[in-house]
């Protein structure tokens, strides 16, 4: 029998993490509210995910994952025309140039589109008896008391737009925007922590709560909260990345790649063009461009082409000529990537946990988001079993755990795309040389191929490479 945490837990942001974490939170409080500032009722990428257009990769352990918290959801996906794939087999692979040798895994995911993705979690949280969904509102503060959070305000967002409006601002935060938040607001009222407005009722409400969670990913504002109250922040660590989208729907012609139903294309020290190609529901295929060190793909078809003339092998690119455009070319961009360190601060107030993008926004590009945002959830459950004294201490030191692999991955990777004065540390020169010598072993050999596929898809950690059967193989080449 699960031990029952509290009476009430609040979660800001009704993002994949978000819900991951509701899903979680529905075995240990007696009610869990989800509070998002966009619409829940349609079924296009939403404003507060401007990323919701492009390509997301759902890494086999995410989905494993999610499969564990929301039993049947994988078949449910593909059921409603996700797009299922196994592991290297029919994901195709090619990184630093070299297009991995195809080997059964039996490791599968599914492709879909991000909105697809979420709406299927969104229903499955839905189901639950005890949690309640809170669209259209944005988050305008957080109560405390003798420094513990003990809930939220909230406010309909055409109450906060023309607030703001007569306030000669814009009052709209977003939930995971591609630049950086302004400032959350001043503290106002006693006992209100980063509060946009709080003269006259305006449609504001007070959701008291033992926990809250900021889930609003890359415009979380536990920071400016943080500051209200007197606790320190997190240090920070930042790489920059600078990396721009442009992403094309298509209907490609019957088999026009083979059994191929994904297709990555890395980036990688003198080229910083990318790509990725994924099968998804409704019959269509979605072609995302990447490009690194600032360097923006085209918006323009004859331009999108030619990008795939450079960066992909021919058939690919043919394919993409070869057919049906399915509306215009969309476009993001990420300036850096960011980790926040929760788990070394000494004092952090109770009734607050922080989880994906708010605690580490990764560069896109590697796909890691949702699937560490599942791993994020685990974390949570894990320390919640082991009741709510010093929740937050062994919360931020699990996600720790589970973010150090994931980070070291992305983070050595751009950083040697810039040639950083970080990258030219011995160890991590030698670090990418081996992992350059993976890459091109894994063109011939499976084993390799495998071993680095499950690394990267969070199956196996970094440490996985080293194992003496792969240096072994990576050394003979």
């Amino acid at each position: 029998m699960i031990r029952k945490a509290g009476e009430h837990a609040i979660v800001l942001g009704a993002g994949v993490s978000g819900l991951l974490a509701a899903r979680v939170l529905a075995d240990f409080y007696e009610r869990v509210s989800i509070v998002e500032r966009d619409p829940l009722d349609g079924d296009g990428p939403r404003r507060g995910v401007p990323q919701g257009f492009h390509a997301h990769a759902l890494l086999p352990r995410g989905l494993q994952v999610m499969e564990e918290l929301f039993p049947g959801i994988a078949a449910e996906m593909v059921a409603d025309g996700a797009v299922p794939y196994e592991m290297i087999v029919q994901l195709r692979m090619i990184m630093g140039g070299y297009e991995f040798a195809k080997m059964p895994t039996g490791e599968t995911g599914v492709s879909a589109t991000r909105p697809f993705l979420e709406g299927h979690l969104l229903r499955r949280v839905r189901r639950l008896q005890n949690v309640t969904v809170l669209d259209r509102h944005q988050v305008t503060g957080v109560m405390t008391s003798g420094g513990r959070v003990t809930g939220a305000t909230v406010a309909e967002r055409a109450t906060v737009a023309e607030r703001a409006a007569d306030a000669g601002g814009s009052g709209d935060v977003g939930e995971d925007e591609a630049t950086d938040p302004g400032p959350a607001g001043d503290d106002r009222n006693t006992g209100t922590a980063g509060t946009v407005e709080t003269a006259g009722d305006g449609g504001e409400r007070e959701l008291h709560g033992d926990l809250v969670v900021d889930a609003m990913g890359r415009g979380g504002r536990t920071l400016a909260w943080l500051e209200a109250m007197g606790f320190d922040p997190p240090e920070e660590e930042s790489i920059k990345v600078e990396v721009a989208y442009s992403t094309w729907y298509l209907r490609l012609p019957e088999k026009a790649l083979g059994e191929d139903r994904m297709i990555l294309v890395g980036t990688y020290p003198g080229q910083p063009k990318g790509a990725a190609l994924c099968a998804v529901e409704g019959d269509r295929w979605l072609v995302t461009l990447g490009g690194n060190a600032g360097l923006r793909p085209p918006t323009d078809p004859e331009g999108f082409y030619e990008w795939l003339d450079a960066a992909a092998p021919a058939d690919v690119a043919a394919a993409v000529r070869a057919a049906e455009p399915l509306g215009g070319i969309g476009t993001a961009r990420i300036p850096k990537s960011v980790r926040r360190r929760y788990e070394r601060l000494s004092r952090f107030p109770e009734g607050l946990l922080v989880t994906g993008d708010a605690i580490c926004n990764f560069n896109p590009v590697y796909g890691q988001g949702m699937a560490v945002g599942a791993l994020e959830a685990l974390a949570m459950r894990e320390s919640l079993r082991g009741g709510t004294a010093g929740l937050a201490r062994r919360y931020f030191a699990a996600v720790a755990g589970a973010l150090d692999p994931a980070w070291q991955l992305s983070t050595g990777a751009d950083l040697a795309l810039r040639n950083a004065p970080e990258s030219r540390a011995l160890r991590v020169r030698v670090l990418n040389a081996y992992i350059r010598r993976l890459q091109r072993v894994a063109a011939r050999d499976p084993h390799v191929a495998v071993a680095f596929s499950r690394v990267s898809g969070l199956l196996d950690p970094p440490s996985a490479l080293m194992r003496p059967h792969v240096v072994w193989r990576a050394l003979r080449g």
